[in-house]
């Protein structure tokens, strides 16, 4: 291996860390907030099912993120790791603030920036850009659709049973809560094993785009690690601001944020789970009410989706001058 393709693996590694400290808030906010779960149990859960995910899920997502989006014959290493670099400095500016944003934004627009500035546009694979931005702005829509009806069914469902139903909700959650923490890895782990096998394409390594099982390991390792540390400032944003979540919140939350992100990754669709899980807790709470819900946290949040990718795509295209000013 080349100096440059161990430094793109070391920051896909590190970027999908920092992504498992990012959304680990995503995965456990509910169940920690529900009081399901101790704090230090749910981080444990979800991080051996976050690594457990993509093993049992395929790597739909992977070849859709380093074979759909950009022509591999067309780029370098100095765009990929001006693509990562652009990436963990837009999460790590979002974490510190504690804002929910998302990672994978951030590396979507981290890689079209970069391979923009060191490519140019010609080098975009339109189709598939077009398959990944549909993906990433549709799934908050589709999250907060499922989690308002799967949160009215539940509701008419139990409209008769006693105060005891808590219970079910409580520990049901064991198994709502693994759902989602398995797609989470399935799906936000593959998009670190898409970029670094897209690196290991375009330096001759290998010869066509098929994902190494040493990169599915060492990908998977990563964001479950990341995902043990966990984000306190984030899941404080995410279990407290919106709503009181209560056991039916949080059951609710993240059946419907499993469902729709393992039916994404299935396709190959790549998705922000911080997207799906704060519009399924916003359609959970509006179930309800619409009155529930701090609207003005859930602005803040949509305001910070639609800032990452081009914030991201400016940061790495940045650096990607940078790194050729100096060369």
């Amino acid at each position: 291996m080349t100096p440059e393709l161990i430094l793109v693996i070391l920051l896909s590694l590190t970027f999908d860390f920092l992504n498992g400290v990012h959304d680990s808030s995503n995965i456990v906010a509910t169940m920690i907030a529900s009081r399901a779960f101790s704090p230090r149990s749910a981080l444990a859960l979800t991080a051996v099912a976050n690594f457990l995910g993509p093993f049992l899920f395929g790597v739909a997502v992977a070849t859709t993120i380093g074979d759909e989006v950009a022509q591999s014959s067309a780029l370098n290493m100095d765009v990929i790791i001006a693509c990562l670099v652009g990436a963990i400095v837009w999460n790590l500016l979002t974490w510190f603030l504690g804002i929910p944003s998302s990672s994978s934004h951030a590396l979507i627009g981290g890689m079209v920036g970069a391979v923009i500035a060191g490519a140019g546009f010609s080098a975009l694979k339109l189709h598939g850009l077009e398959k990944v931005l549909i993906a990433l702005f549709t799934s908050p829509i589709i999250g907060f659709v499922f989690g308002f009806i799967v949160t009215r069914v539940i509701y008419f469902m139990a409209q008769k049973a006693s105060p005891e139903v808590n219970w079910f909700f409580k520990k049901g959650q064991l198994i709502t809560a693994l759902a989602m923490a398995f797609s989470h890895g399935t799906n936000d782990a593959q998009k670190t094993m898409g970029i670094i096998t897209l690196s290991l394409l375009i330096s001759g390594s290998i010869s066509s785009f098929h994902v190494p099982t040493w990169v599915v390991a060492l990908s998977a390792g990563a964001i479950g690690l990341g995902t043990a540390f966990g984000g306190w400032k984030l899941i404080r944003t995410l279990g407290g601001k919106f709503y009181k979540i209560r056991p039916v919140h949080g059951f609710s939350t993240q059946l419907t944020s499993g469902l729709v992100i393992l039916a994404a990754s299935f396709f190959g669709l790549p998705v922000s789970t911080s997207q799906v899980v704060s519009s399924a807790i916003i359609g959970v709470g509006s179930s309800e009410r619409f009155g529930k819900v701090r609207w003005s946290v859930a602005q803040e949040i949509v305001a910070a989706w639609f800032i990452t990718i081009p914030a991201s795509g400016l940061v790495s295209a940045g650096f990607y001058w940078l790194i050729t000013f100096f060369k």
